[in-house]
């Protein structure tokens, strides 16, 4: 069958010659995984009617937070990406202003930039950890001087270069906004993420490290934003006996419900890390003889919280596969794969993979945006009358990686099962 053409959408090759039994229950790449004291609080927040964005959950949910990270001020908010817009009204973006931003993270990274009528301006990636590459932050610098404003993301929960990245922030005079919502637990030099910027968000989405169903946190050393922020959360009412408003308002304050979940799950937080880790170590030994790498960890500087494991492919042991936006094909070559026959192998014994996320800079609604490369401007440098063309590491990773089942109710057994799958892509 080599040389034949398959879609992914219309038909699974994989099944074809499907010889591993699927899992009766799916495995996730990440579902919540609750414990019963949740159940507690959530149940106190009923019996005490305070079924609203007040409450003893919210209050505890945000100082369990700054014990836990190491900042002075929590708050509570609807979702990481409401903290990360009220991170940009604090970082002062108007209308019209670049701000520099990962390239390879979640939607959610950026639009709220676009939320306060911002520009994002997208900074590759390097090898090393997948995140935010601080020689293409330098080049983007000497291109945008004006830009005061640094979105700094921990793809997968592994911190970045933060020491270069801060280092070139202070000199040119610009704030770091850090995105570490899938980073909750992860330290860089025995500090935990979410504390290196002058505002910082963390995320308790469903498929988050621990979670609360949904909600977020902006987290602060700075007293003054805290308050601004939680004003503006509650629609900016002022201090009247009526609503009184002098300035536009949010309805993103946390859910005390919501509060009572991430209050029961925190004491779990270390337990969740020791499974996500075991959970990469077991794949990366599983994975070893074959021309593949794990997601990279900078161990030296720093201790991921292991959130997804991930796998990118070796160039040479890439078979041909295009993606369109909302397709891809491949052609099967003998000993040689690809991401999207991986994630097929995967499905059918009815376990979650995903590819990696697609770099913003190459997502339809940000076309127009700039992106910076290592050595400039990384937009329109190749066509059939140019040699060569530009080093695009963000699209690199996309096009050879993918992100592996990595739920910490996952047995040994059925990751066995999985990593034999994997290999079976590779004969």
């Amino acid at each position: 069958m080599e040389g034949v053409l398959f879609l992914w959408r219309d038909e699974i090759m994989f099944n074809e010659k499907n010889q591993f039994k699927a899992f009766e229950s799916k495995v996730w790449l990440s579902s919540p995984t609750m414990h019963g004291d949740e159940i507690e609080y959530v149940k106190e927040a009923y019996e005490t009617n305070w079924m609203s964005t007040v409450g003893a959950n919210i209050n505890e949910a945000e100082r369990i937070t700054c014990e836990k990270v190491g900042c002075k001020y929590a708050v509570g908010l609807s979702a990481g990406t409401a903290a990360l817009h009220m991170a940009m009204k604090l970082a002062g973006v108007k209308r019209g202003d670049k701000v520099f931003c990962s390239d390879v993270t979640f939607d959610a990274t950026v639009n709220p930039v676009v939320y306060e009528g911002g520009e994002p301006v997208f900074i590759d990636t390097e090898y090393d950890t997948w995140n935010m590459d601080p020689v293409a932050l330098e080049k983007a610098f000497e291109l945008y001087p004006e830009v005061k404003v640094v979105v700094v993301a921990h793809l997968y929960g592994t911190p970045g270069k933060i020491d270069e990245i801060k280092e070139i922030c202070d000199r040119h005079g610009a704030v770091i906004v850090e995105d570490a919502a899938e980073s909750l637990g992860a330290t860089y030099k025995g500090k935990q993420t979410g504390t290196f910027g002058a505002y910082n968000v963390i995320s308790f989405n469903g498929n988050k490290i621990i979670t609360g169903s949904s909600g977020g946190m902006l987290l602060t050393d700075d007293l003054e934003a805290a308050n601004k922020v939680r004003k503006w959360s509650t629609q900016s009412r002022e201090n009247a006996p009526w609503y009184q408003h002098e300035e536009l308002g949010y309805n993103y304050r946390m859910s005390n419900v919501v509060a009572g979940v991430v209050r029961g799950q925190f004491p779990y937080l270390d337990e969740h890390i020791a499974q996500k880790k075991a959970i990469y170590e077991r794949y990366k030994e599983g994975l070893k003889d074959l021309p593949v790498s794990m997601n990279p960890m900078d161990l030296e500087n720093s201790e991921p919280n292991y959130w997804l494991s991930c796998l990118i492919i070796d160039e040479d042991a890439m078979c041909k596969q295009v993606r369109g936006e909302q397709d891809v094909c491949y052609v099967k070559e003998a000993g040689k794969t690809c991401p999207t026959e991986i994630l097929e192998a995967i499905a059918s014994i009815n376990a979650e993979g995903r590819p990696i996320w697609k770099p913003m800079h190459m997502q339809p609604i940000y076309r127009l945006n700039p992106f910076i490369v290592r050595d400039g401007n990384g937009r329109a440098r190749s066509n059939a009358y140019i040699a060569g063309g530009v080093d695009d590491v963000g699209m690199d990773i996309f096009a050879r990686g993918l992100c592996l089942p990595s739920d910490n109710k996952m047995t040994a057994e059925q990751q066995d099962r999985i990593i034999e799958v994997i290999r079976a892509c590779f004969e």
